[in-house]
């Protein structure tokens, strides 16, 4: 009895003991680390989350987080058939598995299976690599797989398998094996590429498809084989399977948008998933005609000839495509170099705005006539791009044939200080050199402006006369809107330029375009838009070398029209004209807009009786001293009756001769009082802040 009751104590010692030293051994294991960060590839992702570009992480890996919401259904079937049949069931430690695995470690001395659950090898992934495999360590994988199942559900427990299993070489996770194996993301695999994703981790350097494709396709069909034993699947299927050839190299990551990427990921490191207002398949079609055009272009114009182009949406200002180079791996057409932020001649793309601006003042319509002759300015001499004159013609065709000498002509006019002013009033910059002040030569290109400048400025013509700063971050705060010209003078921009002949590749009446040739022939332009979508392009050398042969409208406008095609939606129709547009013929304009007459505005009269008094020309008002109540506008020397516009729109017919400025906002306004003898007089006047001012009459 004694020694029953010694061996039964000494049995609870021993047990007492094994507990004891396996709580101790648990103790000293520590926490799990579900703590650690991964360190994940940085990543740049679309409008509505599909991968741009991926950057490898400071290990050189690469490594892109995934759900299971990530993968195609069919992954999980096959994963749990090869590796963990009830893996929904257990809670970290398979108890079959584990009783298998003993008994032939019984009979054998040594372990034939490891009876790794998919947690066990999420446990083992999580924790520094062992130099060889033991009992120990598969004792410790049970115990953090215990933890592990504690702690997250079983999609958190397979999503860290998914962003941890290693494929080979530097590639950790599935979406990142699917990309460099598959080209794609792993929610669509096919059953054959499904199961190479599930033999891989397995013996990932052993199998790699790159380096061993033959046993990359034998581990497959192991996995195919034990598949079709689970009865779920046709054989006919598995057949099929065997036969989807097995990649023998890697593809390139996605490089899409990649000046773009470059710029959001340099200006803020620290993030790890950069989200963009960019559609990726309208950058894909345009990277795609961009590689083709330069090609064509590369055969007449010369092998170092690049172009960009740049679309926008006209409502929001969020950029859909961005093409900074046609390659961005080219070194001799210096790819990396981004051309959509690169300073450069616009060539004759500016008109469009003198002219507008012209529209705005009062002083012409698109059916004024105006004349192409030659003219002087002091030493400088206009001339047409043929060297030709058209002598008398209207407005609206000096502006779709981009005649010269017409365009100066209303820039003297304008003023070239005034076209500087509001432009970058609006947002954009016109760059001179250094202690250069505006002159008639920037109405032909003499001034350095971006393209992507151009594209703002041009959509906010669309956006009848408001332009909003260019976006390229997803969810960004709107924008404020700045004012570029009052929206009747838009219209008649966007009326005149719809009406431009179109390339052969084009559809006339359907696109708003322009295009320009810088001087020397080193750029080469075309911008365009409808009523939902703004695009630039621009064509030349990134060295700023003269290209014999290079003009926008051979060069520049077919990239245009097809890009327009390749958006994926026909153009839209552009705005409604506003309230206070005036279409009519030549002959039936007012007698002051029947023929453009220089000499009008920036506080001079045609007829020395007519003067505006007050507000003198370039005065400021302080909305503040204003208090919103009107300001008198005084004139002098007038015929009745009189015809007063404000920014080009006429103003309705006053009582009592009394006139008023209401200032109801900051910005630039230009008022002309035109009388019935066909006098004129006009002044500009800036309120503080920016806005424009209203006039009323009284």
């Amino acid at each position: 009895m004694r020694k029953k009751t010694r061996l039964i104590l000494a049995g609870v010692f021993i047990c007492a003991s094994a507990f004891a030293g396996a709580t101790w051994w648990i103790a000293s294991l520590g926490p799990p680390p579900l703590g650690k960060s991964l360190d994940f590839s940085t990543s740049v992702v679309d409008r509505e989350g599909r991968l741009l570009r991926a950057y490898a992480t400071a290990e050189g890996r690469w490594r892109l987080a995934a759900t299971v919401a990530d993968v195609d259904p069919r992954f999980f079937d096959v994963l749990f058939a090869y590796e963990d049949k009830r893996f929904r069931e257990h809670h970290g430690v398979d108890p079959r598995a584990v009783l298998r695995a003993a008994l032939q470690f019984a009979i054998s001395g040594h372990l034939r299976s490891g009876a790794s659950t998919l947690t066990m090898q999420v446990a083992r992934l999580l924790e520094p690599p062992e130099v060889r495999r033991s009992m120990v360590t598969k004792l410790r994988q049970m115990v953090r797989a215990i933890e592990i199942e504690r702690a997250l559900s079983k999609d958190e427990i397979l999503a860290l398998y998914l962003d941890l299993a290693p494929y080979g070489g530097n590639i950790e996770g599935i979406r990142a094996a699917s990309l460099a194996y598959f080209g794609k993301e792993p929610r669509r695999l096919s059953l054959g590429e499904a199961a190479l994703l599930v033999a891989l981790p397995q013996s990932p350097e052993l199998r790699r498809p790159d380096r061993f494709a033959e046993r990359a396709r034998e581990a497959r069909d192991r996995v195919l084989d034990r598949f079709a034993a689970t009865g779920t699947v046709p054989a006919d299927e598995i057949a099929l399977a065997k036969k989807e050839p097995v990649p023998n190299g890697r593809r390139p990551m996605p490089v899409l948008a990649p000046h773009a990427a470059d710029h959001v990921v340099s200006a803020s490191p620290d993030v790890k998933v950069h989200r963009l207002t960019i559609d990726a398949v309208v950058q894909k079609n345009l990277e795609s005609l961009a590689r083709e055009r330069v090609r064509a272009l590369a055969a007449t114009l010369g092998p170092d000839v690049s172009l960009a182009i740049l679309a926008v949406d006209n409502a929001t200002g969020d950029i859909l495509a961005s093409v900074g180079s046609p390659d961005y791996f080219d070194l001799r057409r210096a790819g990396q170099v981004d051309m959509t932020q690169a300073l450069r001649s616009p060539g004759s793309t500016l008109k469009p705005f003198i002219y507008g601006f012209g529209f705005e003042d009062g002083v012409i319509n698109p059916e004024t006539l105006i004349e192409d002759r030659p003219v002087a300015y002091g030493s400088y001499a206009p001339k047409d791009f043929d060297s030709t004159f058209q002598g008398t013609v209207t407005v609206r065709k000096a502006l779709q044939q981009s005649l010269n000498v017409p365009a100066i002509a209303v820039l003297d006019e304008v003023g070239a200080s005034r076209l500087t002013a509001q432009i970058g009033q609006a947002g954009a910059s016109l760059v001179l050199p250094p202690g250069e002040a505006p002159g008639l030569a920037i109405g032909l290109g003499g001034v350095g402006i971006k393209l992507s400048d151009l594209v703002m400025l041009y959509a906010g013509l669309a956006r009848q006369g408001t332009t909003t700063p260019l976006n390229v971050h997803f969810a960004a705060p709107p924008p404020q809107a700045l004012r570029l010209m009052e929206p009747v003078a838009a219209w008649y921009v966007g009326n005149v330029l719809i009406g431009s002949p179109p390339p052969e590749n084009g559809t006339p009446g359907r696109i708003a375009f322009k295009t320009g040739t810088s001087y020397g022939y080193r750029d080469a332009w075309s911008l365009g838009f409808d009523g939902k979508h703004t695009i630039g392009v621009w064509v030349g050398r990134p060295d700023g070398a003269p290209v014999p042969g290079l003009v926008g409208r051979t060069a520049a406008a077919p990239i245009l029209f097809d890009a327009f095609a390749r958006l994926g939606a026909p153009p839209t129709a552009l705005p409604r004209a506003p309230k206070g547009v005036l279409v009519t013929s030549s002959a039936k304009l007012p007698p002051p807009l029947k023929r453009f007459q220089p000499g009008r505005l920036g506080g001079t009269t045609s007829q020395a009786s007519l003067r505006i008094l007050f507000p003198p020309d370039g005065a400021r008002l302080d909305l503040a001293t204003t208090d919103g109540k009107a300001v008198p506008l005084k004139i002098t020397g007038a015929v009745a009756p009189l015809t007063v516009l404000v920014n080009g729109i006429p103003v309705p017919e006053h009582d009592r001769g009394a006139l008023f400025f209401r200032p109801d906002g900051p910005g630039f306004s230009r008022v002309t009082v035109m009388d019935s003898a066909g006098a004129t007089a006009s002044v500009v006047v800036r309120v503080d802040d920016g806005s424009a001012i209203n006039v009323t009459a009284r």
